[in-house]
Formats: C-alpha cells, structure tokens, sequence
C-alpha cells in the first residue's frame, strides 16, 4: 500500500482436526514479521459500527456482544482476531464488517413489521451482509460508468453459494436483500431465502424436529441443493438441465425467479436504475445464469449484447449499446476493501490527513 500491489495470497482450507490457530499459523510463518496491520473480515456488526475500526479491547467486547446475531460467524471471527493478536501483538488490527455498508438503509428499509419493542430491546432488524463485496463494485461501477455517485442508481448482485441483491442509491446501500442473518432473501445453494414464518414450528410438529434442527435444514439442506435434490453447484446444475433433468431445471427457474423479485423491488425502490452488476462466483462465471435472469428483465430496459455476456471474462459491460440500463460484470474484492480500510486507519492513527 498505497500502490495496492499484492505480494502473497493463499488459500489454507482448515478440517475438523485442524485447530484454527495452527492454520492461522501457517499463513503467519509464511508471511513471516515484516507485517504492518492485520484485516479482520467480521460478518455482523449489528449498529453498533457503521464503519470499519480499529480493534481494541473495547471493539472486541463489543463484537462479542452481539455475536448470538450471527452464532456461526462471529465466535470464529473473534477466535481469529485473538490468535492474530498473540502473534503479532505490536501491529494494529482492523475490524471490516460485512453490516457496515448496510446501515445507510432508512428505518422503512430495515425494520421488521413486529412489534417495535423488540427492535429496542434485542436490535432486531434488517442488517444485510456482503458489504465489502457490494462497496467494492460500487466504486468500480461509478469509474466504468464515468459519472458522480450521488447521480447513479445501482443494483449489485452478489450471486455465490450465498446471494445478496443491494439498492444503491447516491453511492449509499438504499435497501439489500439479506436480513437479520444470511438466511433471509434470494433462495441460495444451500439457504432457503425468505419463507413463510409459519414453516418452521409446522415442520417442527410433522417432523418431531427441533427449532435448532429446522433452521439448520434452511441453511445447509435448502436451496438449490433442496429443490434438486443433486447439488449446489449452479455448474453442476446447468449440465443436468440441458440432459433433461426437471429437477435441476426447476432449482434453476426458482433461482432465477428469486433474484428477479429481489431485482424488481431494487428498480421500484430506485424509481428505475442506470446499472445492474453481477459480481461473485456465479455472477462473475455464468454467462447461462446472467442470461436467465436479463431475459426476463427486458421490460425494464436491460438487454444483454450476447456475445459480450459469452465472451471474455473479467470486469466489463455486457449490455447493448442500446440498453437504458447498463449491466456490468464486476469480479468483487473483498480484500482490497479490507486492505484499503486498514490503511486510510493507520494513517489517521499517525495523524497523516488528505
């Protein structure tokens, strides 16, 4: 930094029997002592802080406050900020959140329609997550569009195992699909989306399930995996379509139908948008899944240039000339958010300004 230059990169995958200090570890003896600061990505922030910070004792207290709003995330996250701080213990470490970008939405974006004294006693509410995904192709999108943040009107699709469509309006995250937790909004490759509430304690009676049990099955057993019955993997899925398989279609069209809802109420929330990004795994990789959701949007003025959307790859627009609103393909980093968030920081730690 500042040249934004990437020296190393690396992906350690952690197993049962590998405790997450000796995979930390790893990558520490490798990276060796010539570290500045360390990036935490932390999933939930809850409003407790709108922005990234550095972590103190204070921080992590407060992190861990609100850690039974994302049990399966935050714990991890905190135990990784500790084994980082053990082993570099004179460098700061930096606090990014996945909620941070959220907490722009006004009250009729994030409020549940229940009763209000549960948002004021437990905090319960819309957060959305995927922050850092949707900042980044925010500002990349601004740059390919050519024009000033407070006059666009975007819609970022983050479409991986787990998906999050995000309104963004004068630069800022308007409304987003996620909610409480991960689980709620667009049907993902495990995760159900948002369903009927009532769902869960009728599964509960029929199947002698636990509410623990239910709400595991939305997040592991649902989704494109629990409507095919075959896999979560969109790629696996497409080849089991153009074979015949009606299930594997039938995953696919949910999906797609899922993201449409989430992208109508992104262009009603908007009043119209100038451009639609896909972004992540399958929104960077998919021409077939980027061309199932456009074409059923052409009535809202998004028409692909075909041999763009099939062609190349990496960060580029692949709609008609023609098209009113332009749809960009804008491969996310996270990282770079994270590294750019530590060092503007560390700047203002030491005073520099500008």
């Amino acid at each position: 930094m500042p040249i934004e230059q990437i020296i190393a990169k690396g992906n350690i995958p952690r197993t049962p029997d590998h405790p997450l200090e000796t995979t930390l570890a790893d990558i520490f003896q490798q990276v060796g002592n010539d570290v500045d600061l360390v990036a935490h990505r932390i999933v939930h922030g809850a409003d407790l802080f709108s922005a990234s910070i550095r972590i103190t004792d204070d921080v992590f207290q407060q992190i861990q406050s609100i850690s039974h709003l994302a049990p399966l995330h935050n714990p991890v996250n905190l135990e990784g900020v500790e084994v980082a701080r053990r082993f570099y213990p004179d460098i700061p470490h930096v606090a990014v959140f996945d909620t941070s970008f959220h907490q722009t939405m006004p009250p009729e974006s994030f409020l549940y329609p229940i009763p209000y004294a549960y948002y004021e006693k437990h905090k319960i509410r819309k957060y959305g997550f995927h922050g850092s995904s949707h900042r980044y192709v925010l500002e990349r999108a601004v740059q390919m569009l050519d024009a000033p943040k407070n006059r666009l009107r975007l819609i970022s699709c983050h479409i991986g195992n787990g998906v999050s469509v995000t309104a963004i309006r004068n630069g800022q995250s308007y409304n987003t699909s996620m909610g409480l937790t991960p689980l709620a909004g667009v049907a993902m490759g495990t995760r159900s989306g948002n369903i009927d509430p009532a769902i869960i304690p009728f599964l509960e009676r029929l199947e002698g399930m636990t509410t623990n049990d239910v709400i595991d099955i939305l997040n592991h057993q649902s989704g494109l995996l629990g409507i095919s019955g075959i896999s979560n993997d969109v790629r696996v899925l497409l080849e089991h379509e153009q074979q015949g398989d009606e299930r594997a279609r039938l995953a696919l069209d949910l999906f797609i139908s899922k993201i449409h809802n989430y992208i109508g109420a992104s262009l009603a929330k908007l009043n119209g948008a100038d451009g639609l990004i896909f972004t992540a795994g399958i929104g960077e990789n998919s021409p077939e899944i980027r061309e199932k959701i456009c074409l059923g949007l052409e009535y809202a003025g998004i028409y692909l240039d075909n041999q763009a959307n099939w062609e190349g790859s990496g960060e580029r627009v692949i709609s008609s000339p023609y098209s009113p609103i332009k749809v960009m393909v804008i491969p996310t980093n996270e990282e770079l958010i994270m590294a750019r968030d530590g060092y503007w920081l560390s700047l203002e730690k030491a005073g520099v300004t500008g």
